[in-house]
């Protein structure tokens, strides 16, 4: 393998440290991560497509190099370039240790793996081996990346999901000068309160994503579109080899559709293909993380999978730059983040429906209960709080009570009403 393919990847060879285009941001919620770097144990990162792993790997590099860790002993490739397309693990992998580090310890980042038959197998071998390496590795691809290290690589790795920026990273990334926890106590200027709103709309309507957040407004949609087509066509249509307008027709449906109640039947009636395609394709969309399920509550395993499941986005901004309908939806892209920022903390997350409906049932790890109902409005309806108060009367070991208002905050008749932005940043 030529030296000079290797080096495009790591320019710290010759620099002797990471460019700050690469660095980034540091993301508070993913320290544990970077300093995962450290351990023997396989680091693996997945992810949505551009919500920041391969910036989080450079991140882990920078830290190497901090500590005194030689150049040579680290070793990134990113398995998307074309360039490396025909060259085997073993042929990377041999040609740095060949040319760069033959002998010392090395740290091995290898950005989307799963572009690679095998990589489970090739980075349990060495592993094993004791071959006096430190792998990170990461993909785009959910379900499948996780079945397939679960089996090979249990108790040799540690696995994190990267998520595009949450509204807290957000308001980090715009650098107000706000006292968060003072915030949360109403103890803040009233012109500190409008600039939390003004990002809290920005954040709303074109997303997370890091690169996005950087870009100038008149170029945000278009760079949402194209993160939309790469995610259809490079991790779904060309991976599986699908018919590209039967698995846009599904993708633009999807998420024109969020926050709303998909069966099987509905998607059929709605595109004309057969149950097995819209079931396979359907899988394929959620292992690319476009898409997240949320399935009914039920104590009951066969009420639950007999109950249709509830569609969401990854971002905001990806699902208004392919739909064109923000101001109408701003209620659905409100519960969309909320259904976000739950992922992103590890909630175990579904709905609950019966005369009323309850938009998120969170089940702890103690096993109590947290419903949660989005109503992005001062103008409260009471079918929201009573499906709440509903809930509370149908199942025992309630924890909290919740309903995600705009403005309105206080307690009432056991329900916690609070705005949108301060349940955001707690």
């Amino acid at each position: 393998m030529e030296i000079q393919k290797l080096t495009e990847h790591n320019p710290w060879w010759v620099t002797k440290k990471v460019p700050d285009e690469l660095k980034g941001l540091l993301r508070k919620g993913y320290e544990l991560l970077v300093k995962s770097v450290e351990i023997r144990e396989i680091t693996i990162i997945i992810g949505v497509r551009r919500s920041g792993k391969s910036t989080l790997m450079y991140q882990m590099v920078d830290r190497l190099l901090s500590q005194g860790v030689a150049p040579e002993q680290i070793f990134f490739v990113n398995l998307e370039d074309l360039s490396l397309s025909k060259h085997t693990l073993d042929d990377i992998y041999n040609g740095y240790r060949n040319i760069i580090n033959p002998d010392k310890k090395a740290y091995i980042f290898i950005d989307e793996i799963h572009r690679r038959e095998g990589w489970e197998s090739w980075i349990r071998h060495h592993y094993d081996s004791q071959s006096n390496c430190k792998f990170v590795i990461s993909g785009s691809c959910s379900y499948l990346l996780k079945r397939e290290y679960s089996t090979l690589l249990t108790g040799r790795n540690l696995a994190f999901e990267v998520f595009p920026l949450s509204f807290k990273e957000f308001i980090d990334f715009s650098r107000l000068d706000i006292d968060l926890q003072k915030a949360q106590g109403g103890l803040v200027l009233e012109t500190q309160i409008h600039q939390i709103m003004k990002a809290l709309n920005d954040y709303i309507e074109f997303g997370g994503f890091p690169a996005v957040f950087f870009t100038s407004k008149e170029f945000k949609g278009r760079l949402l579109q194209q993160y939309f087509d790469d995610m259809l066509y490079k991790d779904i249509i060309d991976r599986y080899n699908l018919n590209s307008k039967r698995a846009k027709d599904l993708a633009l449906f999807l998420l024109t559709n969020f926050t709303g109640m998909l069966s099987l039947r509905t998607l059929r009636g709605a595109l004309g293909l057969s149950y097995d395609t819209i079931k396979d394709y359907f899988a394929y969309f959620i292992e690319a993380y476009m898409v997240i399920i949320v399935d009914y509550f039920s104590f009951s395993m066969k009420d639950q999978k007999t109950r249709p499941s509830k569609v969401y986005c990854i971002d905001n901004g990806l699902r208004n730059a392919i739909s064109f309908k923000f101001s109408r939806d701003e209620g659905k892209l409100v519960e969309n983040l909320v259904l976000l920022e739950l992922k992103r903390n590890e909630r175990n997350v579904y709905y609950w429906k019966n005369k009323g409906e309850v938009d998120f049932v969170i089940k702890n790890k103690d096993q109590s209960l947290t419903a949660i109902n989005v109503s992005y409005t001062d103008a409260i309806d009471a079918r929201e709080t009573d499906a709440l108060l509903e809930f509370q009367k149908t199942f025992k070991n309630i924890k909290e009570i919740i309903l995600i208002t705009k403005n309105v905050e206080r307690e009432k008749g056991g329900i916690a009403f609070i705005p949108l932005w301060k349940w955001l940043l707690r």
